[in-house]
């Protein structure tokens, strides 16, 4: 079995007003120093087999054809290899 995790953020210049729902969020609660908030999705996946290079693949996959509109956004995939 192989684990990964899938982050997926959207790209820089892409307006959030989520993350900026999240600023002001946390201005009212009297959190002060947050900069700048960017939200973004993260998805853990199991995959069977033991192949690194073709779960790579299988993820980008994933990634190109469901988990990210890769017009606003950009995705990482961590393969653990531990």
């Amino acid at each position: 079995m192989i684990k990964a995790r899938i982050i997926v953020t959207l790209k820089t210049g892409v307006l959030d007003p989520q993350g900026k729902a999240i600023e002001s969020a946390l201005s009212n609660l009297g959190i002060e120093g947050v900069g700048q908030v960017r939200q973004g999705k993260v998805f853990d996946v199991t995959l069977e087999g033991d192949d690194a290079a073709s779960a790579k693949t299988r993820l980008d996959a994933m990634c190109e054809q469901l988990l990210a509109n890769t017009v606003i956004e950009n995705y990482a995939v961590e393969i653990d290899h531990g």
